[in-house]
């Protein structure tokens, strides 16, 4: 996704061994549709190429403040004008101390410092040894940028440069893009707290086998996404799938749909919004056998009984939070075919405000859908498009219809 589609960011280096990673970064960058400006100081220099940075960004790389090609002799000035969000990565101890100062030895620093804060953000990347991140002059400085109105963003912790091993290692390139799309989303869902459900369930046969479904969780996973953007706390209950994590999402692993249930049930009461998108086995194996059951050779099946799983969707829109108005629900229906009707039915049956429904066999495992959005006033859709897309379509879709 073009997520960075028509933004201009000036990508800062300072000096730091950690400088290898923004070469990355600034490619990423690109690939998600921004304008990359970068400008380097001379410690920056030490550790990469400005050719290097030129050939990625396509951009002659400014390192300073008296670059005769700039006309008016401001490159401190044209560049903080021109971007939409500074990014320093690295941003290393001594460039924060001097930001916290009001100091700027270099062009980076006067650009920082010049630019419009209403306007353009400041997005910092720190970098440093781990006993530099963890010294109290260090933290004291990062606690003033942030009251000065920059954004200092997470550290890694794992393994350092200098053979140490803790807090301080400066973000991955694609951990660093996620988290600058996420500050460009609207923050329509300040304050509240997601609750998602996500993928297939599994249900045992016996301690090898069991019956599942195609769900891929894709689309529970971009609305947990989706909605953390949006400024969410978010808690994705999720079933036997491989995806990552997304960034800033609490996850509760689960397998069977009463495995889902129990998890569902303990995050509700923190919740403001629950979207159902997991897709729940209908029934379960009545008695799952303790030992694989063998074949016997003699051509016979066995019989095996089931019972219906219970309903984790009704059960919480009929909870108190849900009736009173402190819960939001949303549904998911996944049906093979004759959609609206279904889907309408099923938002009916369940007692929820909002129903979305899609078809099951043309998204499962896909990257695309198409959602059906149901509620008491008809039927709306939205196109065919990428999952993310859609999750965040149908976050601001959930974000108006909450109680103001």
């Amino acid at each position: 996704m073009n997520d960075l589609a028509g933004k201009h960011i000036v990508l800062g280096l300072t000096g730091g061994i950690a400088c290898y990673k923004s070469a990355e970064l600034c490619r990423q960058l690109i690939k998600a549709g921004a304008t990359v400006q970068v400008v380097m100081t001379a410690g920056a220099e030490r550790f990469i190429t400005a050719t290097t940075m030129q050939a990625l960004s396509g951009r002659a790389v400014h390192t300073s403040q008296w670059d005769t090609r700039e006309p008016n002799a401001m490159p401190h000035i044209n560049l903080s004008r021109e971007a939409d969000a500074i990014l320093v990565a690295p941003a290393s101890a001594d460039f924060i101390a001097q930001l916290a100062m009001g100091q700027s030895q270099e062009l980076l620093g006067l650009l920082c410092l010049a630019r419009p804060i209403e306007r353009v953000p400041l997005l910092l990347a720190p970098a440093m040894n781990r006993e530099m991140w963890a010294h109290p002059a260090t933290q004291r400085n990062v606690a003033q940028v942030r009251a000065d109105g920059a954004t200092v963003l997470a550290v890694g912790q794992g393994d350092q440069a200098c053979g140490e091993t803790g807090d301080g290692r400066m973000l991955e390139p694609d951990e660093l893009l996620h988290d600058l799309v996420h500050f460009f989303q609207p923050k329509t869902l300040l304050g509240q707290h997601v609750l998602v459900s996500a993928g297939p369930t599994f249900e045992a046969i016996d301690p090898v086998r069991g019956i599942t479904n195609k769900s891929s969780g894709k689309m529970g996973f971009a609305i947990a996404r989706a909605a953390r953007e949006a400024g969410a706390e978010v808690t994705l209950v999720a079933g036997p799938v491989t995806l990552p994590t997304p960034r800033g999402v609490r996850r509760v692993d689960v397998a069977s749909a009463q495995d889902m249930l129990l998890a569902v049930e303990a995050a509700v009461p923190q919740a403001t919004v629950f979207v159902a998108t997991a897709a729940v086995a209908d029934w379960r194996p009545a008695n799952a056998a303790t030992q694989k059951i063998k074949k016997d050779g003699s051509g016979q099946v066995p019989a095996l009984a089931f019972e219906e799983n219970p309903d984790i969707l009704a059960r919480v829109a009929a909870s108190e939070r849900a009736r009173s108005g402190a819960l939001f629900c949303v549904g998911f229906a996944a049906e093979s075919h004759d959609l609206a009707h279904h889907a309408k039915v099923k938002r009916e049956r369940k007692g929820v405000p909002l129903l979305v429904g899609n078809i099951g066999p043309a998204t499962f495992g896909q990257d695309e859908n198409a959602l059906l959005l149901v509620d008491a006033e008809g039927t709306r859709e939205l196109p065919q498009a990428g999952k993310l897309a859609l999750a965040r379509q149908l976050v601001s879709e959930i974000a108006q219809r909450l109680p103001r």
